[in-house]
């Protein structure tokens, strides 16, 4: 009788099946944090873009989702090769890039993720073989259909130009975001502007054009349920902090204080 293993990257067997992925992006430089969240979400991504953590907290944080569903990514500061190759050596299962604004751009991340030839991607994964289960072999075997690249449409010219980006070979995931997006047409905060939803909904309509799992940010149950329904596949539920405050609100609920 042969056992069932179960897939290396179980994001992409959510995915083939079309079922949607729940996650957060974690800013805190803490293991506790991940090993708490870990255990009820289907990725976390690991912020060195924003967050104030170094590569042996990441490392630490990546090492702390094992033994549970969590597939562990990294958002890095900026959509450069010699960013990206640390946090996969260390063991992240895939690379959020900021600010894809044309097809180079996403090209460029593409490439980052993959060994040649396919990619640019240079060789010294000392440590990820020992968080993805495998042996060196088997990791540089499987590293290049393994790894995820999700790109983040998050600027106004990401948006006019969203169908040369999602037409690039090699994207798993292109995520909407919101924030950053707001900001680059000066209404930064303002999250309900028309002008933001409207360029919202070209970049959804672009993404789903393109077959290409989308993700996107939901504050609320509403929110998740109504992008399931669109069909996103990839939903950030939160920051670790603001996860962390919404508990704290939660607890409150009916005290009198």
């Amino acid at each position: 009788m042969s056992v069932q293993t179960p897939p290396l990257n179980r994001l992409r067997q959510l995915w083939r099946e079309g079922r949607p992925a729940f996650g957060a992006i974690a800013t805190i430089p803490s293991v506790q944090t991940v090993q708490i969240m870990a255990r009820s979400l289907d990725w976390i991504i690991v912020d060195l873009e924003h967050g104030p953590i170094g590569l042996t907290e990441a490392h630490a944080m990546i090492a702390a989702t094992t033994g549970t569903p969590c597939t562990p990514l990294v958002r890095i500061a900026a959509n450069e090769p010699w960013l990206a190759k640390a946090p996969m050596d260390i063991g992240a299962f895939g690379i959020n890039f900021p600010m894809i604004t044309n097809r180079a751009d996403a090209e460029k991340a593409v490439r980052s993720v993959r060994y040649p030839p396919r990619g640019d991607r240079l060789w010294g994964p000392f440590h990820a073989p020992f968080r993805w289960g495998q042996s060196m072999p088997d990791y540089m075997a499987s590293a290049d259909d393994e790894m995820i690249c999700m790109i983040t449409i998050e600027h106004v010219d990401a948006v006019n130009r969203i169908d040369e980006i999602m037409a690039t070979p090699g994207i798993d995931v292109a995520a909407i975001g919101p924030g950053d997006l707001a900001t680059s047409i000066n209404k930064r905060g303002q999250m309900d502007d028309p002008e933001l939803l409207e360029l919202v909904a070209r970049a959804e309509a672009g993404i789903l054009r393109s077959g290409v799992p989308i993700g996107g940010v939901a504050r609320t149950a509403d929110q998740a349920n109504a992008l399931v329904d669109r069909g996103y596949r990839a939903i950030a539920l939160g920051f670790d902090w603001s996860l962390f405050q919404r508990g704290i609100m939660a607890a409150f609920e009916g005290i009198r204080r």
